[in-house]
C-alpha cells in the first residue's frame, strides 16, 4: 500500500519539477492545486494559508520536500517542515534541480531546508536527522527514473527515522 503523502515545494519556480514527481505513481500523494486554487487560497492571507496547509497534511504519514534553488528558509515551507514533524510525520528532502521544467531547463542545486529548523528541545539542527537526497546525475531522464526508482523507500526511512525521535 503507498503511503499518503504531502508535497513541499517553493510553487512559481519549481511546480513543473514537482509536478512530475508528484506524477510518477510511486506513493500516494495530495492533489495537485490549479494556479486559480492557490491564488484563492493566497488572497485569504497567512490564516487562510495555514489552515489550507493543515488541511492537506492532515491524514499523511510524511512530507516530501522537493528541493529547487529557492525552496530552503521559505516561510511555508519552514512551516510544513515544522508542523509535519511536530505531527510526528516522517520528513524527507528531494532535489529536483536535475529535471526539465516546462521550458527544457534545469536549475541550480538549492540549499538543505533542513538547515533552517532547529529542533527547540535539544538545539540541534533537523538536518543532522532528517535526510535529503539528490541524483547521482546530470541528465533529467536519469534524475527522474532515479527519484522514481528511490522514492518509496526514502519515504519509508524518513518514517522510520521520525519514529525515533
Amino acid at each position: 500500500m503507498a503511503r499518503r503523502t504531502f508535497f513541499s515545494f517553493h510553487y512559481a519556480p519549481d511546480n513543473w519539477r514537482a509536478s512530475q514527481v508528484r506524477q510518477m505513481g510511486v506513493i500516494e500523494g495530495d492533489a495537485p492545486v490549479s494556479d486559480n486554487d492557490w491564488e484563492t487560497i493566497t488572497k485569504g492571507g497567512d490564516a487562510a494559508i495555514q489552515r489550507w496547509i493543515d488541511s492537506q497534511l492532515s491524514g499523511k504519514g510524511c512530507t516530501v520536500v522537493l528541493i529547487g534553488a529557492g525552496t530552503a528558509g521559505r516561510k511555508w515551507i519552514n512551516y510544513e517542515i515544522v508542523k509535519s514533524w511536530d505531527d510526528g510525520k516522517g520528513v524527507v528532502g528531494v532535489h529536483i534541480h536535475g529535471l526539465k521544467d516546462r521550458n527544457g531547463q534545469q536549475s541550480s542545486k538549492g540549499t538543505n531546508p533542513f538547515d533552517h529548523i532547529t529542533m527547540c528541545s535539544s538545539n540541534v539542527k533537523l538536518s543532522t536527522i532528517a535526510r535529503t537526497y539528490d541524483a547521482p546525475h546530470s541528465e533529467s531522464t536519469a534524475v527522474y527514473n532515479h527519484i522514481r526508482n528511490k522514492l518509496a523507500a526514502w519515504v519509508e526511512e524518513a518514517i522510520q527515522i521520525r519514529s525515533k525521535y
